[in-house]
């Protein structure tokens, strides 16, 4: 399914009915005054968070969403109908902004949040509100308040416990579709995952976390380089970061039957740690686990020498196969439990 993470589109709630004007003309009530019914309220636009959908794709198909008017009031005081709200089911994690003032309104971050962008004008009020000793025969009414029309940005930001960033073809699609159900497309040239993925982890027979795969990064992302920097918003709401390094990266070296130059892994890490500090330095205040990943393209020296540019930890894994993986997810599985304070 294709991933769509912004929608813009304008919003219109219903309008309120009109009152109405009009008078008893029954047999035997001579006296009959007004009975104009009042207007019916116009409808919200209401925007619903649900699990079942995933993406904003669908709401690409329209740009202009209108909630049903109320009905005009009648005879003998009788309401007019309220009009339906129109309800926009959206995926959790949506957030709505006014795209005039660029300003956020609401986020949706709970199964079954309930927000309303638009309140329905109020219906307006028949003659029979206007009656007084000095005017038993009233004609006023007033008519129903307009609805409210407004433009909307919509942004969906991916709920995930774990984040997995790196560079293109840093083996984080194969890691993903090793420890979960989620299958991305997986191919040995750069940007083969067009789109996040989601991807839910078991840990023992009880415990589960929720690992979000981040399109590759490359340098410059932060400035619209790539297809990275269009994803970059979804690290905002994960609780760790996986910095996948991978070891099938390796310079050569001088001598070709010896080991390879490793100095070039950390500098791409660096590169993809500076693109998250311009993209947002509380980025870099996150936890972050150092991953490096296709050990089995690299010798017992080569790993050796790799996990000495990383003073602050790394865990070494191969996601083909599945040496280190288990190590991983226990090792993310506590750090997530000391954040949560258990």
């Amino acid at each position: 399914m294709r991933f769509v993470d912004e929608v813009d589109m304008s919003v219109r709630s219903g309008r309120g009915g009109r009152g109405s004007s009009s008078f008893r003309k029954e047999k035997y009530v001579p006296m009959g005054g007004p009975d104009g019914g009042d207007g019916g309220d116009g409808g919200d636009v209401v925007f619903i968070a649900d699990e079942g959908v995933g993406t904003l794709l669908d709401l690409r198909q329209r740009t202009q969403w209108v909630a049903d008017d109320g009905e005009h009031g009648q005879y003998r005081l009788r309401s007019g109908a309220q009009g339906k709200d129109l309800e926009i089911r959206v995926p959790v994690g949506t957030m709505v902004y006014n795209r005039a003032e660029d300003q956020l309104i609401f986020e949706l971050l709970v199964e079954g949040d309930r927000r309303v962008a638009c309140p329905g004008g109020k219906g307006g009020l028949g003659n029979r509100h206007f009656k007084t000793s000095t005017n038993r025969a009233p004609r006023q009414t007033t008519p129903g308040e307009p609805g409210v029309t407004i433009a909307l940005r919509l942004e969906l930001k991916l709920l995930a416990d774990v984040g997995l960033l790196g560079f293109p073809n840093a083996g984080k699609s194969t890691l993903i579709s090793r420890i979960s159900a989620a299958r991305p497309r997986i191919a040995d040239y750069p940007f083969t995952t067009l789109t996040p993925m989601l991807g839910v982890v078991s840990v023992g027979d009880s415990h589960s976390f929720v690992v979000a795969d981040i399109p590759g990064l490359i340098e410059g992302a932060a400035e619209g380089k790539g297809l990275g920097h269009q994803f970059l918003r979804h690290v905002d709401r994960t609780q760790v970061l996986l910095h996948l390094v991978s070891l099938a990266e390796l310079a050569p070296g001088p001598d070709e039957d010896g080991p390879r130059d490793c100095s070039p892994l950390r500098a791409r890490y660096m590169v993809i740690r500076d693109e998250l500090r311009r993209y947002d330095a509380d980025m870099l205040t996150r936890p972050e686990m150092v991953v490096l990943t296709q050990a089995d393209t690299a010798t017992a020296e080569e790993i050796s020498t790799a996990l000495a540019l990383f003073p602050e930890g790394a865990v070494v894994i191969s996601a083909v196969t599945g040496a280190g993986v288990q190590e991983l997810l226990h090792a993310v599985w506590s750090r997530l439990q000391g954040l949560r304070g258990r």
